[in-house]
């Protein structure tokens, strides 16, 4: 099957590099000269465990290719994918003027019938957007004639984990108008994803608007559980439980099951945060105020300076002189996405505060260097002047701080060297925000240490 993606990020890449691994031609199509350029020199723009691998094969099959050819794009692929991105606006709602555009230019260049595929998360009712733009494109051209559908086809792709979980889905949401072109674009679908359904049957189709509201859904439920579970940690510390205990504990009964359920220090990353305030949008513009997944953003917010609160309260407000190694900068393991990540919190108030920071993430530095220069857009001189700085691994970040601060759990933290540990800090404080540690192990190795929500062993 001929295959067209628009955008190679996150989705769009990972997408065009599984469905050409399975035999399919994926021209994929971006904007961004430089992008384009990157991937056509075997380079990848961004980090995603196995995916550097599945591209090069495929490029050396001739199955996938990289152009900023528009024209070229919709020519190619009988089923166009649209995978660009949808940043909030700045009311909170899902910006579509990307997806509208690589609509517009389906219409202008199409020459015969067209599925088009929302792949991009999109609030409910773009399909509708999508099929108007691309009907005025071909009413301005007089090829009324051409006939399309537009089906919503929406990612379930966890950064770190994105290859693993496209070829091998828990479920596909498959979303159709139930017309004649719409059918015959679900066909179209139903072919390109047999290959996933040959062991058990994991398509889920369903009307559009249904298919467009179950991604948010899913978002939705999951930042639920994470912001729920960070309330109930904070609280555990005050009444003196143990939140692993309890996560365990409720975890075990079938109805709740153990995913999602990690006290931490808020998530981040490119879809809960901008998901959460598009639905939210979504149901202010029909009427209703969603009062659960208000609190949830606002939960995620304030957990975000859990850990420089413990920080403040054992140090004082002005950390003049003060060294923090930090371990962690991504906003999860197995990816360098700096989007809305909890260390980006986390370095501002330290550094507002007077401390230098040193840092080690094993991909996302390079990627760090370049948000803080956002970040401090209003004070600059602070990041040099006081200071950010980077270590090679995980010890160097420790030499001569005053405390260590955890805050992506990458597997080469799970088990230090405690005995050089204290050795190379001054003090052998540990604030863990992604609970690592057992505190009873680190209170026997002489370390003061604090997690969330089990600070009382």
């Amino acid at each position: 099957m001929n295959i067209s993606i628009i955008g190679t990020g996150y989705v769009g890449l990972v997408t065009g590099a599984c469905l050409a691994d399975i035999g399919n031609h994926v021209f994929c199509l971006d904007v961004d000269p430089r992008k384009i350029a990157t991937l056509n020199e075997g380079g990848l723009p961004i980090y995603e465990p196995g995916l550097g691998d599945l591209v090069e094969s495929n490029v050396s099959a001739r199955r996938l290719s990289f152009s900023t050819d528009i024209a070229a794009s919709v020519a190619h692929g009988d089923v166009q994918f649209i995978a660009v991105g949808t940043p909030p606006d700045e009311d909170g709602s899902a910006d579509l003027q990307y997806v509208l555009a690589a609509a517009r230019n389906i219409g202008r260049y199409m020459e015969g019938f067209k599925v088009v595929v929302d792949k991009s998360t999109v609030p409910v009712g773009t399909a509708d957007r999508v099929t108007a733009v691309i009907q005025e494109e071909l009413d301005k051209r007089g090829r009324s004639d051409l006939r399309f559908s537009v089906v919503s086809n929406p990612e379930f792709l966890k950064e770190g984990a994105a290859v693993e979980d496209f070829m091998r889905p828990d479920r596909i949401v498959i979303g159709y108008s139930d017309d004649d072109n719409g059918r015959e674009a679900l066909g179209w679908m139903r072919r390109l994803y047999a290959p996933f359904n040959r062991n058990h049957e994991r398509t889920r189709v369903m009307d559009v608007r249904s298919a467009e509201f179950a991604k948010y859904a899913a978002n939705a439920m999951l930042a639920t559980r994470i912001s729920f579970m960070n309330e109930l940690a904070n609280l555990a510390d005050r009444v003196g439980a143990d939140i692993e205990a309890v996560r365990q504990g409720i975890g075990s009964d079938p109805r709740i099951g153990y995913s999602f359920l990690y006290a931490g220090t808020g998530y981040g990353g490119s879809c809960f945060p901008k998901d959460i305030q598009a639905l939210t949008r979504i149901a202010r513009d029909n009427g209703q105020a969603l009062r659960v997944l208000e609190s949830v953003e606002a939960v995620n917010d304030e957990q975000k300076r859990v850990l420089t609160n413990k920080v403040l309260e054992r140090f004082g407000p002005d950390l003049s002189g003060r060294t923090f190694a930090l371990w962690g900068l991504a906003f999860k393991p197995n990816t360098d996405d700096m989007r809305e990540a909890p260390s980006r919190v986390v370095i501002g108030v330290l550094l507002r505060a007077g401390a230098r920071v040193v840092a080690h993430d094993p991909i996302a530095v390079h990627e760090t260097q370049r948000v803080l220069q956002l970040d401090f857009a209003d004070a600059p001189s602070l990041l040099e002047r006081i200071g950010f700085t980077s270590a090679k691994d995980p010890m160097e970040a420790l030499d001569g701080a005053d405390a260590l601060i955890i805050v992506t759990e990458w597997k080469a933290y799970r088990s230090p060297n405690l005995e050089r540990l204290k050795t190379l800090m001054k003090s052998p404080v540990i604030f863990d925000g992604r609970n690592l540690y057992e505190p009873t192990n680190m209170k026997e190795a002489g370390v003061i240490y604090q997690g969330i929500g089990r600070n009382s062993l």
